[in-house]
């Protein structure tokens, strides 16, 4: 649907076409079409792989490897004085850059820890239910679950549910690190039931208009382009001050 959606737009001859690629692989055709067409394309929120970088012009959004980075750093501060630690992660998109790196990042930060072990690894799709369903069975098949790492906050709030239902205390029994910093789960962080949100900051589309236009008038643009965010946590001094988020 988004490559013909895209062929639509190079039909229509835009002077910019700017969208976010659901998953990672498959673009080079319908870029290059673009490309020939002399529109040019901004990636914007994911990345895409390619061997052949001009067929965009540039990308904004978040750096994901670096959101799973400060989210391995929570884990060490947290867990400094733990014997060993069982973690189990809930990804998001497989195939999808958020899903990738959150995932690399993470683990880097813990590679050469042998303190830390992922007992598993599962897809739930960005999905609240999907990450009910996907910490449900992580509870059935693991006993001994010390950190929850989620991709994001939809996620992380039907894996508490889930969590709950089974009479664990989430934040207690089970640590838990979401992604995004929805204004759900920053409630929650401050009710003691997540301890770390990693911000991912979805307010772009004032960045994405002020490139496009320079594109539309002939002007270069930055390589990448990322937005500004923080790590909010137990941690956090005056936790309970923290602003009301604007999604």
């Amino acid at each position: 649907k988004q490559i013909k959606a895209i062929r639509s737009f190079i039909a229509y001859q835009v002077d910019v076409i700017a969208f976010s690629p659901n998953v990672e692989d498959g673009w080079d055709n319908v870029l290059g079409e673009a490309k020939q067409a002399g529109i040019p394309v901004l990636i914007t929120d994911r990345r895409i792989k390619t061997e052949d970088e001009s067929l965009f012009v540039g990308f904004v959004g978040s750096d994901f490897y670096e959101e799973g980075r400060r989210a391995g750093r929570f884990l060490l501060e947290k867990m400094k004085d733990a014997q060993h630690v069982n973690i189990v992660e809930i990804s998001g998109t497989v195939d999808s850059s958020p899903m990738r790196a959150r995932g690399e990042g993470f683990r880097e930060v813990l590679n050469g820890d042998e303190r830390f072990t992922i007992l598993e690894s599962v897809s739930g799709d960005f999905l609240r239910s999907k990450g009910k369903e996907c910490m449900q069975g992580l509870l059935i098949r693991h006993k001994d679950i010390d950190v929850l790492y989620s991709h994001n906050d939809g996620m992380t709030l039907g894996a508490i549910e889930a969590i709950e239902a089974v009479g664990l205390t989430p934040g207690k029994d089970i640590v838990i690190i979401t992604v995004d910093g929805e204004q759900a789960a920053i409630d929650l962080l401050k009710a003691g039931k997540i301890n770390c949100v990693v911000e991912c900051n979805p307010m772009i589309g004032d960045k994405i208009m002020e490139l496009a236009k320079k594109l539309a008038a002939g002007e270069t643009i930055p390589r990448d382009t990322y937005t500004e965010e923080q790590v909010f946590s137990e941690f956090t001094p005056d936790l309970q001050s923290l602003p009301p988020r604007e999604y």
